[in-house]
């Protein structure tokens, strides 16, 4: 069987040949295949980052919540924070934020669709997050937090200075794998018509009827923007390393 690489230089339009596989753009130019595949890479990128933001800071505050030694209402709400996301299937969130949302709650009727499903993704995403960094702070020898109250810091300094830093070491293994689920887990942003990637594909597959072509060369991008993750996050693991430093797992952290 013949691949017909050459779909993706044709105008999405009257789909015929574009020569350089780009087309001119603007209001009454010309758009290929090529550029569409393009441009949802770029909705894939955006949602996925915005997530991955919205993740790691609620997913560390809830995890740092659930480790507050004199804080039980905080330790109770970061709990039901993370049970109540966690098993909740993905799809099922985006689409409450997508439809239920902005009925329950007016103002987010008026917010982009895309940040809806920044939002469910984020989150959903943050109780796993949270977790990894429950797991890291309880991972350190409960004599760094009695270190810290030694010199008189307080519980959000010895934090700041003694716990975190530390904890966020621990856990860049698992925030890697975190962060390469969630760039393959915005494919759910499809099912809201958000035009990423996944999106894409099943639209230029069912116009064009060269599906294999298609998912080959979204498939390749998924892999290349995975890859990418994974070396950026090796490359931030090895400049923060501590030579020397073996967290004593299950030691302390209340």
């Amino acid at each position: 069987m013949a691949f017909e690489w050459q779909i993706f230089c044709q105008d999405i339009i009257d789909r015929t040949p574009v020569a350089g596989c780009f087309g001119t753009g603007g209001a009454k130019g010309t758009q290929t295949y090529l550029d569409w595949l393009i441009a949802a890479w770029g909705q894939t990128v955006l949602v996925a980052g915005l997530s991955l933001v919205v993740a790691l800071l609620v997913g560390a505050i809830i995890g740092i919540f659930r480790t507050l030694p004199d804080s039980p209402w905080l330790s109770r709400f970061a709990n039901a924070w993370v049970e109540l996301f966690r098993n909740i299937p993905l799809l099922v969130q985006i689409f409450l934020w997508y439809h239920v949302m902005p009925v329950l709650i007016p103002v987010f009727a008026d917010t982009p669709k895309l940040l809806l499903v920044v939002f469910g993704l984020g989150f959903f995403t943050s109780a796993r997050i949270a977790e990894q960094v429950r797991a890291g702070v309880q991972a350190l020898p409960r004599g760094q937090r009695y270190a810290g109250m030694a010199m008189g810091f307080t519980t959000v300094q010895y934090y700041r200075y003694v716990l975190l830093p530390m904890a966020f070491r621990i856990i860049i293994p698992p925030l890697t794998s975190e962060s390469m689920n969630i760039f393959k887990n915005s494919s759910v942003a499809f099912a809201v018509s958000i035009t990423e990637l996944t999106f894409y594909a099943q639209q230029v597959g069912e116009e064009t009827s060269r599906g294999i072509e298609v998912y080959m060369a979204v498939t390749a991008l998924y892999i290349v923007s995975a890859f990418a993750i994974n070396r950026i996050m090796a490359f931030i693991e090895k400049r923060v390393r501590v030579p020397g430093f073996v967290a004593n797992v299950g030691a302390g952290g209340h």
